[in-house]
């Protein structure tokens, strides 16, 4: 009897002495990442549509429209009232009711001259069951948004003669600040507020160009 539970001590006191199991660390498994794929029930279709209109002085062309997967996409031609970096500002689609204003654009091509050429594809993000057997893409504006000194070197003499024409006393100038030109409003009506006076002078009317300019098309499934 001695002999056993002095055995049973010892395999207890071994057990107790034994070095603790080390921690093992599990790493995550990385499943690998679904291919992308265009579901079937996205048709993929194209309309020839060729047309041409002249607004505010622009001719803007549109060639095709195809739908490809989600996509609506259009190539859009305009040309360029002046050596400025205009784009499109603002565009729809619109089908059966409805209207579509987020879009994004690709440049296609860039061409100087007079006038010079720029070439776009729009493209616009439409669910599976669209309707577009009888849509419409208006481009309703271009715009070329002022870099660097461009307000004193291009557009400050433009904005103070459309202020003079409507009767509106802010009175503007260009001013050296941190060795850059750049303009500043000198005085505004005691009526209106700084404020105010910032959201006339820099509206984006200033260096936009309305349409619009509005082509259908068929893209039947």
């Amino acid at each position: 009897m001695f002999n056993k539970k002095y055995i049973l001590l010892l395999l207890v006191l071994i057990t107790a002495c034994a070095p603790a199991p080390q921690n093992q660390v599990v790493l995550p498994q990385f499943l690998p990442t679904a291919t992308a794929y265009i579901d079937a029930s996205y048709p993929t279709t194209e309309a020839r549509v060729e047309a041409n209109q002249i607004a505010s002085g622009i001719d803007v062309r549109m060639e095709r429209v195809w739908m490809e997967g989600k996509n609506v996409n259009a190539d859009v031609c305009f040309t360029l009232p002046d050596a400025a970096d205009w784009s499109i500002w603002s565009a729809s689609l619109n089908y059966s009711g409805v209207i579509l204003q987020e879009y994004g654009t690709t440049l296609l091509s860039l061409q100087e001259g007079d006038p010079g050429l720029r070439c776009d594809t729009l493209t616009f993000v439409v669910p599976p069951d669209a309707d577009l057997t009888n849509a419409s893409i208006v481009i309703h504006s271009i715009a070329a948004p002022p870099q660097g000194d461009d307000y004193c070197s291009v557009y400050m003499p433009k904005i103070q003669q459309s202020l003079a024409e409507r009767g509106i006393g802010i009175v503007l100038d260009c001013v050296d600040v941190n060795g850059a030109l750049t303009m500043q409003i000198i005085s505004i009506p005691p009526e209106m507020t700084q404020q105010q006076a910032e959201e006339i002078v820099y509206s984006d009317e200033f260096y936009t160009i309305t349409g619009p300019w509005n082509f259908a098309f068929n893209l039947s499934q």
